[in-house]
């Protein structure tokens, strides 16, 4: 998990710089009692925001100390530890122990990485999904210090790459597992679900070779060969096409897929703690009854259900039902309306893998048409970004093979053509132009390239999901509410994991597809071939034994 977050919009740019004492007690007095605003939460609308109390957010750097944070998560760039107390994070990047970064370098790719949610993303999804953070300074030892005391509970499939100690330079961040839309410090018990829900569309361009890309969706593809390569133990239920679809019924099926196969897709945070989610493949297998252990007090406050079986139903329906509620609620106003895709982009409605839509056929009826996505909902832009990826791989590697004969005969005009940033308003301006037709320049080229980095940004992003019950007082909540049966919940929902993609993993990309496109296309082939083999090769033999035993004594052929 490479958590992505950040403070209130609307404050001057935000800068790395050292916290003396003096200013660190200010800032914990501010952040003290009811009075004062605290990073990661967004002010009310009677309280005008203000810029984030310096980089260690109210911690004094000579009294950092390893002991007040634990570890949270990580994923393949970046490791991400939590405050205990405080509803902050702190993101730092890893790095193979073989490569070496300059403090310099290590900065800038953190500012990048600020500056492209800020100018980029939060103008797709929304100021109030996305949230930016702030670089920061920490001290050496309170870094080698922390650095030592989470080893053990790092994942060992994730220990290839060792945590940067050396520069000092982290991300300090909300913790999106706790609300973000209230003011205050909650006291009250929250639960969070974290969705990486992937690429919600079936490829619509004319640039696609495989035919088997138009029926069958990316992740479902990719399924057979991480399975096969011992990335996970079992193929997911778990289809996107099925989540982004607006249909409750697919996204119920999707959603309870999830639960049953996590992965890394899904994981569940019980006031900021871990209680269910996937590790690795050598996790065990999910247990929904502890889950609805975890789950009952949320949904069924009142001791209205006993123990068993259908306990456990009842409340993983209900966590299903919120967060489907949840997902298609939205009115957060970003601009991907500006992208303006058509329904000619849209490719095919059902993914031909999905299990849903084989059990319906199995069944001889139709899988329910995509009910649409309401346009304020967060999957709705998300999908809307995800499909600025116009051309698909097999179109975009070749322009992607034009910029780089570019760059080899002109390797100063790197910076100019903003490979490496700044990710700033111009650069989001023309991700805006959706044209296909091929001008032969290097400018097309490298629009569709930046284009596509972007989408793949937007198919491998997480979504947080924050849930807290409702108080008997809550009507004069401004928060949004989602209610239960028994019960209701004030909630927020944040994107994290917004880093773009770099452009030096385009390659990487283009064969992944091949061999992920190659490998399905011949097991689903070889298993078709072998069941109609077994079906040839029993009718033979069921010929055989009946023709021996219609013989009469002694007659010969």
């Amino acid at each position: 998990m490479a958590a992505s977050g950040g403070v209130a919009s609307g404050g001057p740019r935000l800068r790395v710089r050292r916290l003396g004492p003096a200013a660190a007690a200010a800032d914990r007095r501010s952040c003290r009692g009811g009075g004062g605003w605290c990073p990661g939460e967004p002010a009310t609308p009677s309280s005008r925001p203000r810029e984030a109390p310096g980089p260690h957010w109210g911690m004094d750097e000579g009294k950092m100390d390893e002991n007040e944070w634990g570890y949270h998560g990580e994923g393949n760039k970046s490791l991400v530890v939590a405050h205990a107390q405080r509803c902050v994070v702190l993101r730092f990047l890893k790095f193979p122990p073989n490569r070496k970064k300059t403090s310099e370098e290590i900065f800038q790719h953190l500012q990048n990485i600020v500056d492209f949610g800020k100018n980029v993303m939060k103008e797709f999804l929304g100021e109030n999904y996305v949230h930016c953070g702030e670089v920061v300074q920490l001290p050496l030892e309170f870094v080698k210090q922390l650095c030592l005391k989470i080893q053990c509970e790092r994942p060992e499939s994730r220990c290839d790459k060792d945590l940067d100690t050396l520069s000092g330079y982290a991300l300090c961040l909300p913790n999106l597992a706790r609300l973000q839309t209230y003011r205050f410090t909650e006291h009250r018990p929250i639960l969070c679900v974290e969705i990486k829900p992937k690429c919600g569309f079936i490829p619509f361009s004319s640039d696609v070779t495989h035919e088997m890309k138009h029926k069958v969706c990316r992740y479902c593809m990719h399924q057979h060969l991480k399975v096969a390569t011992g990335k996970w133990k079992q193929i997911s239920k778990y289809c996107p096409l099925d989540l982004y679809s607006g249909n409750k019924q697919r996204m119920y099926f999707a959603l309870k897929s999830l639960l049953q196969e996590a992965q890394n897709n899904l994981k569940i945070f019980k006031n900021g703690e871990l209680i269910y989610g996937c590790k690795d493949a050598r996790s065990p297998v999910a247990d929904w009854s502890e889950l609805a252990r975890h789950l009952k007090p949320f949904f069924f406050p009142s001791n209205g259900l006993a123990s068993g079986p259908h306990c456990t139903r009842a409340v993983i329906r209900e966590l299903v039902r919120v967060i489907t509620r949840v997902l298609l609620s939205g009115s957060d106003k970003g601009r991907a309306g500006a992208l303006r895709l058509g329904p000619g982009l849209r490719g095919p409605l059902v993914c031909e893998a999905s299990p849903f839509s084989r059990s319906l056929r199995c069944q001889g009826k139709n899988t329910p048409e995509r009910s649409g996505l309401p346009k304020g909902c967060l999957l709705y832009k998300t999908l809307q970004v995800q499909m600025l990826d116009l051309l698909d791989i097999e179109g975009l590697y070749p322009l992607y093979r034009r910029v780089e004969r570019y760059l080899e005969e002109f390797p100063e005009e790197r910076k100019t053509l903003q490979i490496d940033g700044p990710y700033d308003e111009a650069f989001y301006q023309r991700l805006l132009d959706l044209s296909t037709e091929d001008d032969g320049t290097v400018a097309f080229a490298l629009t569709k390239v930046q284009q596509y980095r972007v989408a793949m940004t937007a198919k491998d992003c997480s979504i947080m999901i924050a849930l807290s019950p409702c108080l008997q007082d809550a009507s004069s909540d401004q928060r949004p509410i989602v209610p239960s049966s028994r019960s209701r919940f004030a909630f927020s929902v944040s994107v994290l994991d917004l880093d773009l993609k770099p452009y030096e993993s385009i390659p990487h990309q283009y064969k992944l597809d091949g061999k992920i496109v190659n490998y399905y296309s011949k097991t689903v082939h070889a298993k078709d071939a072998a069941v109609m083999s077994t079906r040839f090769k029993d009718s033979e033999d069921c010929t055989l034994v009946l023709h021996k035993v219609g013989l009469p004594p002694g007659d010969t052929e």
